[in-house]
């Protein structure tokens, strides 16, 4: 997986992504992390790549010229000989879908992708009709930049890669995976504070195990999450279970 990001600060994205889990996986060649300063690619002595809005308006906006040479350089060196080749572009804006775990196992499919991180009061809406593939929020609030949420969506998508957790099974059973949330999770000592693990977790019992992972998923989602409940394929039994929950039984 190559993450390509579009970005005003390098920086900022070279020192999150290289540290924890993502950084280990940059050093063993499962991902790769490309930030490329859009202020290079501005044409004036003072590298300035922002300017007052037509129309009057408090703020800044971002140019379409340093944005699109940006562009076109990472898809020149990037996706084909001759650059014709259209990527992938997400550009991390509140009229996007919201990003969701079902997106990223989308997006984690993809051999590339570059990211659009946007600062003042956004871009010059003609490069993005331009170049923009995908309108992508993380949520109902404002940032000062996109370089946070590329960072979340990057984190995500990463996890998804074979080869990033050490544990790839831990993709497959952490919240959302399956529109629940993770079962609750233990660890030594036996007892702590007066409370002690649950009974089943010590039994190496694996069907016992997996039957009680799923049923506290399910109770977590009821209490905490219910609206993810509406995409989740459930039995029966654990209909019922919901239903005792959400009438307080």
């Amino acid at each position: 997986m190559n993450f390509h990001v579009m970005t005003l600060f390098p920086e900022m994205i070279e020192n999150a992504m290289n540290v924890s889990i993502t950084g280990r996986a940059i050093k063993a060649g499962h991902i790769r992390v490309n930030a490329v300063n859009i202020r290079d690619y501005a044409n004036n002595k003072h590298s300035r790549v922002d300017d007052y809005p037509y129309g009057g308006g408090a703020g800044m906006v971002m140019q379409a010229e340093p944005v699109y040479q940006c562009y076109l350089d990472i898809r020149e060196k990037h996706f084909s000989e001759d650059g014709q080749e259209k990527p992938r572009v997400i550009y991390l804006s509140p009229q996007g879908r919201v990003f969701s775990q079902e997106m990223a196992q989308e997006y984690a499919k993809e051999e590339d992708l570059v990211f659009l991180c946007g600062h003042y009061e956004g871009i010059d809406e003609r490069v993005l009709e331009e170049i923009v593939t995908d309108y992508v929020s993380i949520g109902d609030y404002v940032l000062t930049g996109g370089e946070l949420p590329a960072l979340v969506m990057m984190d995500t998508i990463s996890r998804l890669v074979p080869g990033v957790l050490n544990n790839d099974v831990s993709a497959q059973t952490e919240s959302f995976s399956d529109n629940l949330l993770e079962y609750p999770q233990y660890t030594r000592p036996e007892e702590w504070n007066g409370k002690k693990v649950p009974p089943v977790l010590l039994s190496g019992n694996h069907k016992l195990l997996a039957e009680w992972y799923r049923k506290q998923s399910v109770i977590r989602t009821a209490l905490y999450r219910p609206d993810l409940l509406e995409k989740a394929e459930l039995s029966e039994e654990e209909r019922k279970l919901v239903q005792s929950i959400e009438s307080g039984d």
